[in-house]
């Protein structure tokens, strides 16, 4: 009698807790919703997967799919080129912008200022540095035959061991038979054609990207509270910090970068008029391109300039090379230092790196954008990546 009152007094079975049970349950009337999704999501996949003739018509379209994506990409690249280059020159040319603003100029005046100067320096440019280094050009080719010839009977060719003179004639003489080929002549006179038609090409996409510069660089504060509006408003002050502090970054890079080598091709330019050395323009403007890849780039110059002097004289191309090799060392020491003392700092591997994988995927473009890039993403594993990964237990 006991026995079935204390089982009618007993609480349901069913309102029990279980041993099966989640710890952590969700709402009544949400688990049947999540499980039901669940269910019917694998369910789809095992039937599809059990077609094996839908399965590959889903693959293949979707292969199509990426195909068609990265060959609409593919054929806009230059586009998307013009696009990345003035995003970049408006990140570079904001901080100045920003500095006449802090000298009570309005930001448009500011920008009608940089545009400015700007165009006086290609307009100087154009006038008193292209003609010289044109001419050159056509001289260098020219006098590069008979500079060839005379080696042979130089005092330094002279001087050297027999078997080296041996080997150095006959490469000197592979050499002028190349340059006296006919094929050789016919692919460097297409060659000048395209460079002709790539000048042409430049010209008519630096009009697009002076356009776009402008743009961008008029609605830079725009397009980063846009950026900051897709964020949920917890976030949004990291993101402004973090955000601002690339930007500052990257301008400095690219002001740095194109500060420096500008100082290396005056540099350049007053050696080769006080040592005497010829196409002294030439130079410069080739100093002024190869140093804008960052830390090895003077060094490459170094190397290639010194090779070149030879040619006139091995006196002067020593006082060349020791010349040039002070002014790497100022370079590296003193003016470095102070010019890109706002951009963040990276390790030489990943400058080289970054150098090459921006150079082989968009030449002089790619090798001066690299270096910002890659200081932005440094920048964002250690102030997001890390820091997540330090509260990790």
């Amino acid at each position: 009698m006991s026995d079935s009152t204390s089982s009618a007094d007993a609480p349901a079975t069913g309102s029990e807790p279980t041993a099966t049970a989640p710890a952590v349950p969700l709402p009544a009337h949400a688990e049947p919703a999540v499980l039901s999704l669940e269910t019917s999501l694998r369910a789809r996949i095992l039937a599809t997967l059990d077609r094996p003739l839908i399965a590959g018509f889903a693959a293949t379209l979707g292969v199509l799919g990426a195909l068609l994506i990265g060959g609409a990409l593919l054929s806009i690249s230059t586009i998307l080129a013009y696009i990345v280059l003035a995003l970049f020159l408006a990140l570079g040319l904001d901080p100045i912008v920003r500095l006449l603003e802090r000298h009570k100029v309005k930001r448009g005046a500011g920008i009608g200022i940089v545009f400015g100067a700007f165009a006086l320096l290609m307009a100087l440019f154009l006038i008193f540095v292209l003609p010289p280094v044109l001419a050159q050009i056509g001289q260098f080719f020219s006098d590069l035959p008979a500079a060839i010839d005379e080696i042979p009977d130089s005092e330094w060719f002279q001087a050297l061991p027999a078997e080296w003179q041996a080997g150095l004639g006959t490469a000197l003489d592979q050499l002028a038979q190349t340059l006296s080929d006919p094929a050789f002549l016919a692919a460097l006179g297409g060659g000048v054609l395209a460079v002709g038609a790539g000048i042409v090409a430049a010209i008519s996409g630096g009009f697009i990207v002076v356009a776009l510069t402008l743009y961008f660089l008029a609605s830079l504060g725009a397009m980063k509270g846009a950026l900051y509006a897709l964020a949920p408003a917890r976030n949004r002050p990291k993101l402004t910090d973090l955000t601002e502090r690339i930007t500052s970054s990257v301008g400095a890079a690219l002001i740095g970068s194109v500060t420096l080598s500008s100082i290396n091709a005056l540099a350049v330019f007053v050696l080769h008029l006080v040592i005497g050395l010829p196409f002294a323009a030439l130079m410069a403007v080739i100093a002024f391109i190869i140093t804008l890849i960052p830390l090895f780039g003077s060094v490459i110059f170094w190397i290639l300039a010194s090779i070149i002097a030879l040619f006139s004289s091995p006196q002067q191309a020593l006082i060349f090379f020791i010349a040039y090799l002070v002014y790497i060392q100022i370079e590296s020491y003193v003016l470095s230092p102070r010019v890109m003392n706002k951009a963040v700092e990276i390790p030489a591997a990943l400058v080289l790196i970054a150098a090459m994988v921006g150079g082989t995927l968009m030449g002089v473009l790619g090798v001066l954008i690299a270096l910002p890039i890659t200081a932005s993403i440094l920048l964002i594993i250690r102030e997001v990546v890390v820091p997540k990964q330090d509260v990790k237990i």
